[in-house]
């Protein structure tokens, strides 16, 4: 039962970051109009950059191929994003403060949940069930 739950888990987790990557890639333009306006450097390569990054991390977790090292890649594109994209500090409009609240608080989040699956991976990668390569759980979580 615990197998069948990660991969729900996982497959729910991995599409947000497949469709926000993907978005990222073929929105390139207005993606990196937003993170330009953003203050972020070179917006257009490191919107693509990041584009590839979640969208390799996603693929990864869901596939269960070196899910470790997507999880990092996602991590690395949540941390910076939400200091850069979503710094909600000193925004005079509190309904502009708060929606940027949010969206930094959830890169936050979503980086713990990152870990997890990092430390789930990693520490004991027979666990990582329903993965390319392993069709079934080898034992129960």
């Amino acid at each position: 039962m615990g197998g069948i739950v990660l991969l729900i888990g996982r497959v729910v987790f991995s599409f947000f970051f497949i469709y926000s990557g993907f978005n990222h890639l073929t929105k390139l333009s207005m993606y990196a109009q937003y993170a330009g306006a953003s203050g972020v450097p070179a917006p257009t390569l490191l919107t693509a950059l990041s584009g590839v990054m979640i969208l390799a991390g996603g693929l990864s977790i869901l596939l269960g191929v070196k899910a470790q090292w997507g999880s990092l890649l996602i991590a690395a594109f949540l941390i910076p994003a939400a200091f850069t994209v979503h710094k909600f500090w000193g925004i005079a409009d509190p309904m502009m403060a708060a929606n940027q609240a949010a969206h930094f608080w959830k890169n936050i989040a979503l980086t713990g949940a990152c870990l997890m699956f990092y430390g789930l991976a990693t520490l004991n990668p027979a666990r990582w069930p329903y993965s390319i390569g392993r069709s079934a759980p080898a034992t129960t979580i």
